[in-house]
């Protein structure tokens, strides 16, 4: 650089050269504070090995897109943002790189040798496939690799299902899909099988020989009919009159042959003269369609001497073997069996008119006369009477909903029954008993909870266990009066520390679930494990320290303590909170003075690097090894 100055005086030579040197000192210092990111970018670049290959090119001059200074083991990390699919198959142990032992990209990816350097060394002959997700079998192994890997595309996008390869193979033109592995296999394509029998129609008989044109025309799978008259409709010398369900009656081993058994596969077997009947004689219409009755009348009403007066159930008098024949009628079979004395009553008595089903089948239907009660037992006589004599009576309470136990058995009827309508009486204790309620009430209505039919006085001792509130260790010795302090014993307190209050010696400040620690078989012992019962890990020096060191806040219920190292250690904090309040950051629990670096070493507070009393930055924080 060149300064101008006046000729006369001239300067020190002295003074001149140390104007200058300052001139050159402060111009670097300017390049300095206001160019150090890019001279250290030209720094980079001039230490680059060389220029990145074409498909990195966009990145030239980024170094910091692939590298982290000082952090080899970062640009792993950086490759997988770029290269997610990558990432992925890493994760999951999948595809080529997912399978291969662990290591670092450049191992195989080597950049910096220039634009037109490859970034994927390949051997393609050495290559082994089975390393994929697609190994190669068959005629695959023999096909060369740029058939599935189209030029300028990665090699992991090549497609895997068969048709994308093969579409121009099918001809089937796409009916059967794109699954073409259900037929073909990877030895030859044009070696197919095919298993029928995973199908909706397992080929059987003389199908086994049909040709496949034969049902599947025009190539069509997916479409082709399973109904036998699709095919055979030519066959069908019914006319369609029994319904396209040739399988009930054919086979698929002749067609010729009916295998239909009238007695197995309906609910109408074929028994008598029935047996001998023609199809044709019973099935005058269409069999599916028009629904055919298999009451006797329906076929026999010309046959019907009664006119109908004894019903349609031809069956219960008549035979199959022969219409004329009487098989006599058994009152047995019927809902009404003759017993005792009706057993020789004439059919007349009973069967007032021509339909013997309108008969009645109530006893106070014919014995109306003879009730004495006058309906006021209702209608039910078979319930005391029977009909060996009607004068003798007996009636099981056992039988009803409320059998008769204990002193119930002596009363007289009348004392539960005040109505003619027996079942109006009632089953609860307190609607006959609520006299007898010292209660008054208070204890509900439930009076057989405690007392039973021997006698009401005095009542059986309660089973607690059945309550909400069992009774367990100590609280089995306890009287009733000392818990159910009012008339209602249900109101009773079921938390320990309703009754146990006086015995809190920690005044809530261990809260007031007082089960958490003690148990009912001994109010002294206790037991809690603060590791597994909390989420605060009493480890080092907290171990030893009473629970009432850190528990000093009364709550109701659960406890609720800061889990805070601050909470019980502010006083110990020399920083006074310029720190913040995280202190497990730098101190242990084994002892409070005793820190522990970024690097996760302690050392102690006596440091000399401590005690200056200076904050660091950040960046030198880390304690000296």
């Amino acid at each position: 650089m060149h300064f101008a100055r006046p000729d006369p005086p001239r300067p020190d030579p002295g003074r001149a050269t140390w104007a200058w040197r300052m001139a050159v000192l402060m111009l670097v210092a300017g390049h300095w504070m206001f160019g150090a990111a890019a001279m250290a970018q030209a720094l980079e670049s001039v230490l680059a090995p060389g220029k990145l290959a074409k498909a990195h090119a966009k990145l030239e001059g980024e170094c910091e897109k692939c590298h982290v200074r000082f952090d080899r083991n970062a640009q792993d990390r950086l490759c997988m943002d770029c290269h997610k699919d990558v990432g992925q198959d890493l994760r999951t142990k999948a595809g080529l790189h997912g399978r291969q032992k662990p290591q670092a990209c450049k191992t195989c990816h080597s950049d910096h040798k220039g634009v037109e350097a490859a970034l994927v060394a390949l051997d393609k002959p050495a290559f082994d496939h089975s390393a994929t997700n697609f190994a190669l079998r068959g005629g695959h192994a023999k096909v060369e690799c740029e058939k599935c890997h189209l030029p300028g595309k990665g090699f992991r996008i090549a497609a895997r299902d068969c048709v994308a390869c093969h579409r121009k193979d099918d001809k089937h033109k796409g009916s059967l899909g794109p699954k073409c592995a259900d037929c073909h296999t990877e030895k030859t394509w044009k070696e197919a099988k095919f298993d029928h029998d995973t199908t909706r129609f397992p080929l059987t008989g003389k199908h086994e020989s049909v040709k496949c044109d034969d049902c599947h025309k025009e190539g069509r799978y997916k479409e082709t009919p399973l109904a036998c008259v699709a095919c055979h409709k030519k066959d069908d010398k019914h006319k369609t009159r029994y319904g396209e369900k040739c399988e009930t009656c054919h086979g698929t081993k002749d067609w010729k042959s009916v295998r239909f058994n009238h007695d197995t596969e309906t609910r109408y077997p074929l028994v008598g003269k029935h047996r001998a009947a023609k199809c044709d004689s019973c099935h005058v219409g269409f069999l599916y369609r028009d629904k055919l009755s298999a009451k006797c009348f329906s076929c026999h009403e010309k046959d019907d001497k009664h006119k109908g007066t004894l019903g349609n159930d031809c069956g219960r008098c008549h035979i199959e073997r022969n219409w004329k024949e009487k098989a006599g009628f058994s009152h047995d079979k019927t809902d009404f069996p003759l017993l005792g004395k009706h057993a020789t009553v004439q059919c007349k008595d009973c069967h007032l008119s021509t339909m013997f089903k309108e008969a009645p089948k109530t006893c106070i239907g014919c014995h109306k006369k003879d009730d004495r009660h006058k309906g006021s037992l209702g209608e039910a006589c078979e319930k005391c009477h029977n009909e060996r004599d009607w004068k003798k009576t007996s009636f099981d309470h056992a039988k009803t909903a409320f059998p008769l136990l204990g002193k119930h058995q002596k009363a007289e009827c009348g004392a539960c029954h005040k109505s003619t309508n027996y079942k109006e009486a009632p089953k609860d204790c307190y609607s006959c008993h609520k006299v007898d309620d010292k209660h008054e009430g208070t204890q509900g209505k439930a009076c057989a909870q405690c007392h039973d039919e021997k006698a009401w006085k005095p009542a059986p001792k309660f089973d607690h266990g059945l309550a909400r509130f069992p009774l367990l260790g100590k609280h089995v010795q306890v009287e009733c009066k000392m818990c159910h302090v009012g008339a209602l014993f249900k109101n009773a307190k079921s938390d320990c520390f309703a009754c146990h209050a006086k015995d809190d010696k920690h005044k809530k400040t261990l809260g007031t679930q007082c089960e958490q620690c003690h148990n009912a078989r001994s109010w002294k012992v206790w037991d809690f494990d603060h590791d597994t019962r909390t989420k605060f890990v009493l480890d080092g020096k907290h171990k030893g320290v009473a629970c009432s060191a850190c528990h000093t806040r009364p709550s109701e219920g659960r406890v609720v303590t800061s889990s805070l190292c601050v909470s019980c250690h502010q006083k110990n904090d020399v920083h006074e909170g310029s720190y913040g309040r995280q202190c497990q950051q730098c101190h242990v629990t084994e002892s409070f003075k005793t820190i522990k670096s970024r690097a996760g070493r302690t050392v102690s507070r006596a440091d000399p690097d401590l005690r200056s009393g200076m904050r660091l930055p950040a960046a030198s924080r880390t304690l000296p090894s």
